[in-house]
């Protein structure tokens, strides 16, 4: 199966909470996915719970 992530770059604060998942770093003050497509969860969820802005979606495509 494969996921969709998307980031809202209106809500993201910058924070790098997500960043302890390897998917994820901080550019220009707002949160990237590495990868906008993954086949599997993994710590992507994890930064999805953990955003304090919920600014990460993640969505089965």
């Amino acid at each position: 199966m494969t996921y969709k992530i998307t980031i809202d770059k209106e809500k993201c604060l910058g924070c790098g909470a997500c960043t302890q998942c390897d998917n994820f770093e901080i550019k220009d003050g707002k949160a990237y996915a590495k990868k906008s497509e993954v086949e599997e969860l993994g710590c992507n969820q994890e930064a999805v719970d953990i955003c304090p802005a919920d600014a990460i979606k993640v969505e089965k495509k």
